[in-house]
């Protein structure tokens, strides 16, 4: 799950266009809904790839056109199949296997800082991924995803016709740096803090950490602690600890947040 962004060069999403989660630990988690300028730049920038490689696919279609291998017609009828077949990948195909690779983004996405996750706030599934994209066809009409445009508007989730049909959500995302943390690691923290490959946390996993430290607090005394051990349980196969005498599960996620903030990492 991303944390809430305003990313400088993307229009801020107003007050009431967000997602909140209400996790089973009693925590909110808000997502800063992405405007159609956001998406509008992402669709650009991938456009611009996709056309880049159609025109080098069409260089290698024109050589083989010239050699002997399509002189019979079967072997013309296979050509064009395979070319119908790859301008469909390339086109469809692309934002599908993307979304499904990068965690619910494409290159446009990642430079536009937004990303697709569901309405639970939890990332896609490549089934997901497969479902919304394909109804890019009909987003896509009459031209210049007329449709999508027509579906983001009148609605407050901004959702096109493919994030309505897989349940989906684009929100924005932003740097852990810039998120101004109400946490501060304590005094004693001061010296070498230890590695537990805080990097090897996704995205939503730094952000569950990060939003519990910063309002646990609030909570009741047994939902805290609960809570952090719930925390820890879901991270500890990817984490390194020491074989014996780690502290607690609290101050695991502490040094957790303090390392993945000192390596400026995205969340």
């Amino acid at each position: 799950m991303s944390l809430p962004p305003i990313n400088p060069g993307q229009e801020p999403a107003a007050l009431d266009d967000k997602l909140t989660i209400e996790t089973p630990e009693q925590t909110d988690l808000d997502f800063p809904i992405a405007g159609i300028g956001s998406r509008f730049l992402a669709i650009a920038f991938d456009t611009l790839l996709q056309f880049a490689a159609s025109i080098a696919l069409g260089f290698l279609f024109a050589l083989l056109a010239d050699t002997r291998v399509v002189s019979e017609s079967s072997s013309g009828t296979w050509i064009a199949a395979i070319v119908i077949f790859v301008v469909f990948v390339l086109f469809y195909g692309y934002y599908a296997i993307f979304e499904a690779v990068w965690n619910g983004q494409t290159p446009g996405k990642r430079l536009a800082r937004i990303r697709v996750i569901k309405d639970s706030g939890r990332p896609i599934t490549p089934s997901e991924a497969v479902g919304r994209n394909l109804m890019r066809i009909v987003d896509q009409l009459p031209v210049m995803y007329g449709v999508g445009i027509v579906s983001a508007l009148m609605n407050r989730q901004h959702k096109r016709l493919g994030d309505f049909v897989a349940g989906t959500v684009v929100v924005h995302e932003r740097k852990l740096a810039d998120i101004r943390p109400l946490w501060q690691a304590p005094p004693e923290s001061a010296g070498p803090a230890a590695q537990y490959g805080a990097a090897r946390l996704t995205p939503e996993e730094a952000a569950l950490i990060e939003t519990f430290l910063n309002r646990r607090d609030a909570l009741a005394s047994d939902v805290r602690y609960r809570m952090a051990d719930q925390i820890f349980t879901r991270i500890r196969p990817k984490i390194t600890l020491p074989d014996s005498g780690y502290p607690s599960a609290e101050r695991i996620l502490e040094g957790l947040a303090a390392e993945r903030r000192s390596s400026a990492r995205y969340v």
